[in-house]
């Protein structure tokens, strides 16, 4: 898969999708809220079992008490955790639908190193061309398309020279 312009690449498609509102950057650091560029990889996919149905036989579900450590420096830093941490953290178990179904990337995955960032998905977006904080998000019906087509270890594309694109416009959202 492969971000352009118009959208997530992947498959003959095009997924209209938006990116962090730091834009794209080749300089990713923890809270800038920019998607990094690069080549990342799929590592994990993560399902709200009480919500969707299992959209992939590889994917995991999302419990009570799951969470993703976001505190730079701690030993969990950029990695899934249980309840309780007392270090920052997200829930990912969610009152939104954001993360029902998530797609893991290995940005600055699994030897953290402090500052570099963390928790780089592909979720659902608010509404279209929504910034996120630096995930990758589109429509739920594009975000299951997706999943149930791609496997553990296949490329994102991240290209640099998106930069002043995606922080112009905040998203990339178009048509297909």
């Amino acid at each position: 898969m492969r971000l352009t312009p118009r959208g997530l690449a992947f498959a003959g498609r095009v997924l209209p999708c938006s990116v962090g509102r730091g834009g794209v950057t080749t300089a990713k650091r923890e809270g800038d809220g920019a998607t990094p560029a690069g080549v990342h990889r799929i590592t994990g996919m993560l399902y709200r079992p009480d919500r969707i149905a299992c959209p992939a036989p590889w994917a995991q579900a999302i419990l009570p008490g799951d969470l993703w450590c976001d505190e730079s420096g701690h030993a969990s830093y950029n990695h899934h955790a249980r309840a309780p941490l007392t270090a920052s953290h997200e829930a990912l178990r969610r009152a939104d639908p954001l993360y029902d179904l998530i797609l893991l990337t290995d940005w600055n995955w699994p030897l953290a190193q402090p500052g570099k960032g963390s928790a780089i998905f592909l979720h659902q977006w608010r509404r279209p061309g929504y910034p996120t904080a630096g995930c990758i998000a589109m429509s739920r019906g594009d975000l299951r398309w997706l999943a149930g087509r791609t496997q553990p270890g296949a490329r994102l594309i991240v290209p640099p020279g998106m930069e002043r694109f995606a922080a112009r416009r905040g998203a990339v959202a178009h048509q297909v």
